[in-house]
């Protein structure tokens, strides 16, 4: 996993992957930490030489050209590694120097023969303005990271209220070098007596754009640092055995692994954000996008470099493990780069004032070749009204167009996308088949011809509406577990069983029902997959009353209800293959909302207030952050199958991150509302509703518990829960 989506990312990254891998070995660390002073590692020209340090820049200034987002892949790969020397504070250095049209040091800065450092933090670092317009500058700033090696310093100082940036040799400054908390790159201090700026060298730039620079090259090489961790842990985790087993099979140590990978997952995507909008045409939306990558990307890899050394134990807590050497680069770049809680309140108040993040995929040209022929299809369909609409856009493959045709357009994920946006720009809606929308294609891949001739239509076109009979009471998460049983007999089955938390039962004409059929075989080869007429005799649907006072789910009870032998699926004992059915070309959708509702809903009760204190704006940056780092990472994972990529972690860690963030907001708008949300039932959708049916998120459709199984098991590779004991 990386930064980088597209194939040359992709190289990109395993050129400099495979530079790190020959030339920064646990020695160089090693020679590095123990170092009484820093000095310029020896890779240096090697890495120069790849022509990294001016990928961002232009060619007409030494550069390669491209952007930040090329930078970043480089960065998170050298952070991976914990690399040793001035990288990162050259390249941010020459960064801001180009934002600020400074050119005269960009061509050795990306050739490597000239190093540069950024201050964060004025310190003391002031300018004073004589009558006849010359500027000087005094005093020391706060620790500039790379200082030691530093031949110009890019630094903020105050003037006269507000924050000006400046350029300085290294021959017009002091530095005091320090022993630096991170010890494969070193910090210093740097001190001015009244020396005179000349006026090229105050850089013409928003005051804000160092440290959005900053942070978003921070959060790219702090991603690196925490996917190092995760694996790290992983590792360890899979093969150190105790109590007789291996320690990742322990879900305490199994979860833990879980949440750092989806902590690194948050950081690589808003740092891809971040470095994707720099330079974009919206200034606004790339100083919200930085400040997410502050707040969230930093700190994630602080807390996975703490977490790697947990699962270490005690080997991680020795000074030869390399653990410590990246938690103290993480905390080095989140303490430089300012605490979280001022970022976040950064986003909240652009958010306040109107700044949204636009997500959006950019097509390749091909997709404008089928554009014309969707307009005017759908052309055809909004000259129709009501039941005769939906019958056009389902006839024409519209209600789910990746299914094949005829009953879909076998449309790719390019043309899906583009049938999304023109639907969208003709106000058109197809069938939203709900349960039908699992049910569909599974008839398609496994029904026979009766089958998919009586139910197909009729369910696109709307005038089927499904439901699902799968959990039970005693099988929800295990739903192999399930204990409803079908008999044999003459033309049929007679089923018996119990169904639970089945939505729409009583609206539904048909279900899609799992049964077991053989009971002398492993769970999970005895069952059936079964289509049922829900006004079948021996049917009892009871409404189940929900936390929130409504009744969406339904008790089902089947009282040895017949169903025919022509609406049984595929064959006896395939059930569970069937219920897993999911079709190579799958749907792709595009949220073009970073916010979400229940984020829009603390800011419109943000709106109408008397004003936030720093605690509420702190807090409505953090909801705000993990819903825009959450569209994000759907976006990412929309980019990959559109390139024809297999999806990469971001679906897993979307689902698992969506849900608790949806808890939290809901929460906090009741917290905010006060005691107005604690009196009457409130209206459906309110804010109360809204915390209270939050709740099913972390257990519906696999359980938190089980998510986080799945990525420990399934994407790192540690052991699987033991299997049950039989009961004696």
């Amino acid at each position: 996993m990386t930064i980088g989506l597209t194939q040359e990312h992709l190289d990109l990254r395993d050129a400099v992957r495979a530079f790190v891998n020959r030339h920064i070995t646990e020695d160089t660390l090693r020679a590095a930490a123990d170092a009484e002073r820093e000095t310029l590692p020896a890779h240096w020209s090697g890495l120069a030489e790849q022509g990294v340090l001016g990928l961002h820049l232009p060619e007409e200034d030494g550069g390669a050209g491209y952007g930040l987002v090329e930078l970043a892949v480089v960065t998170e790969e050298l952070g991976r590694a914990t690399a040793p020397g001035p990288f990162l504070p050259t390249t941010l250095a020459s960064a801001v120097l180009h934002a600020a049209g400074h050119r005269t040091y960009l061509a050795p800065l990306a050739v490597g023969t000239t190093l540069g450092a950024v201050g964060l933090a004025p310190g003391t670092l002031a300018l004073a303005r004589a009558a006849d317009g010359g500027v000087t500058v005094t005093g020391t700033s706060e620790l500039v990271i790379g200082g030691h090696l530093a031949d110009v310093f890019v630094l903020p100082a105050s003037d006269n209220g507000r924050t000006t940036w400046l350029v300085l040799p290294r021959a017009a400054v002091d530095t005091t070098d320090v022993r630096s908390h991170d010890l494969t790159r070193r910090s210093s201090r740097v001190t001015v007596r009244s020396v005179p700026v000349p006026a090229a060298d105050l850089l013409d730039l928003d005051p804000r754009t160092p440290g959005d620079l900053a942070a978003t090259l921070f959060a790219a090489e702090a991603a690196g640092l925490a996917d190092r961790c995760v694996t790290t842990a992983a590792q360890y985790a899979r093969v150190r055995e105790q109590f007789g087993r291996r320690i990742g099979q322990f879900q305490g140590v199994k979860h833990r692994c879980a949440r750092m990978l989806a902590q690194a997952e948050q950081a690589r995507a808003c740092a891809w954000d971040a470095a994707r909008a720099h330079g974009a045409g919206n200034p606004e939306e790339a100083t919200l996008a930085a400040a997410v990558a502050a707040a969230v990307g930093v700190d994630a890899a602080f807390a996975v470099a703490k977490d790697c050394i947990q699962v270490l134990g005690g080997i991680g807590f020795t000074w030869e493990h390399d653990a410590h050497l990246a938690l103290r680069r993480a905390q080095t770049l989140r303490i430089a780069l300012g605490p979280a809680a001022v970022w976040r309140r950064r986003v909240a108040r652009l958010a306040l004032d109107g700044t949204r993040r636009t997500l959006g995929v950019e097509l390749p040209p091909e997709a404008e070749t089928v554009r014309e022929d969707i307009r005017a299809e759908l052309r055809a369909a909004a000259a129709l009204d009501g039941k005769e609409r939906l019958t056009h856009l389902a006839d024409h493959g519209y209600t789910a167009p990746h299914l094949p045709a005829p009953w879909g357009k076998g449309a790719g994920p390019v043309d899906q996308l583009v049938i999304a946006e023109e639907l969208r720009a003709a106000d058109l809606t197809p069938v939203d088949m709900i349960i039908g929308g699992w049910v569909v294609p599974t008839l398609i891949a496994h029904g026979d011809p009766t089958q998919q001739e009586r139910f197909l239509a009729p369910s696109l076109r709307g005038d089927i509406i499904w439901c699902q009979l799968f959990s039970e009471p005693g099988a929800g998460s295990d739903l192999a577990g399930l204990t409803t049983r079908a008999e044999k007999v003459d033309g049929g089955w007679r089923i018996t069983g119990q169904k639970v938390w089945t939505s729409m039962a009583r609206d539904a004409h048909w279900g899609v029902l799992l049964a077991r059929t053989d009971a002398d075989v492993p769970k999970h080869k005895g069952i059936s997959y079964f289509l049922l007429d829900m006004t079948s005799p021996g049917l009892d649907i009871r409404p189940l009353r929900q936390i929130t006072g409504d009744a969406e789910f339904n008790e089902v009870f089947l009282d040895e209800v017949f169903v025919p032998d022509d609406l049984l699926v595929g064959s006896p004992g395939a059930g569970w293959k069937l219920a897993r059915t999911t079709l190579a070309n799958e749907r792709v959708a595009l949220s073009h909302d970073s916010v979400g509702s229940g984020a829009e809903a603390l800011l419109e009760i943000a709106a109408v207030s008397d004003g936030l204190d720093d605690e509420q704006l702190t807090t409505l940056g953090a909801h705000l952050c993990d819903a825009q780092t959450g569209a994000v990472l759907a976006l990412r994972t929309t980019l990959r199958t559109v390139s024809g990529q297999q999806p990469g972690a971001e679906a897993s860690v979307s689902k698992l991150l969506g849900v608790e963030h949806q808890q939290r907001v809901w929460e906090t708008c009741m917290d905010w509302q006060g005691a107005a949300a604690l009196t009457g039932e409130g209206e459906r959708l309110d804010a109360t509703w809204q915390f209270l049916n939050a709740r099913c998120l972390s257990i519906a459709g696999g359980t938190t518990e089980v998510q986080l199984n799945i990525i420990g098991e399934r994407m790192l590779g540690l052991p699987r829960d033991p299997e049950p004991t039989e009961k004696g």
